[in-house]
């Protein structure tokens, strides 16, 4: 199109008056939210001493856990979707031939490196069979970085220590349509 085609409907800018050339609305409507978070009431906690108030912990993302089947067994079949998911490659799975007639493969070697996840959640919406899942627990701490690389051993004790307060998520859903 040309500048002078008579489809062009050009607009004119409009002119700023006083107060819009000096930007005083935006600046009192700046000092007035800052106003009202200076009168709400604070929500600071002491963490360790006091413990912070989960408002929804189904939402929250917090530690990973690896989720067992029926028969207690790994529910992961090694498809490598989650690895491939996440944003921030802390996912290193290894695949070997399943000992199980129900599924082709499962996780020889699982590792999550909790330290370089950002707990986006990807891995948990990008799993088929819903093996992997964020809990609600924060408290996660180590006191090297080989302490925050999670091996399959210790993401199946996650699940253990959390699948009777927290079930999974897929569990959840099974009655809905």
């Amino acid at each position: 199109m040309k500048a002078d085609d008579p489809r062009i409907h050009w607009i004119a800018e409009p002119k700023l008056g006083l107060a819009g050339s000096m930007y005083l609305p935006l600046v009192v409507g700046g000092l007035v939210t800052t106003a009202k978070h200076l009168l709400s009431p604070k929500v600071t906690v002491s963490y360790p001493d006091q413990e912070p108030e989960i408002a929804n912990r189904s939402i929250y993302r917090g530690v990973h856990r690896l989720n067992r089947d029926g028969q207690g067994r790994v529910k992961c079949v090694a498809c490598f979707l989650c690895a491939t998911a996440c944003p921030a490659h802390c996912i290193d799975i290894v695949g070997a031939e399943s000992p199980w007639p129900d599924r082709e493969k499962y996780p020889e070697s699982f590792t999550i490196d909790e330290l370089r996840c950002i707990y986006c959640g990807m891995c948990e919406e990008a799993c088929p069979v819903d093996a992997i899942e964020l809990t609600s627990l924060y408290n996660l701490t180590g006191r090297s970085r080989e302490e925050m690389v999670f091996d399959k051993e210790k993401l199946l004790s996650v699940y253990d220590a959390t699948h009777k307060q927290e079930p999974m998520r897929s569990a959840a859903h099974k009655g809905a349509p």
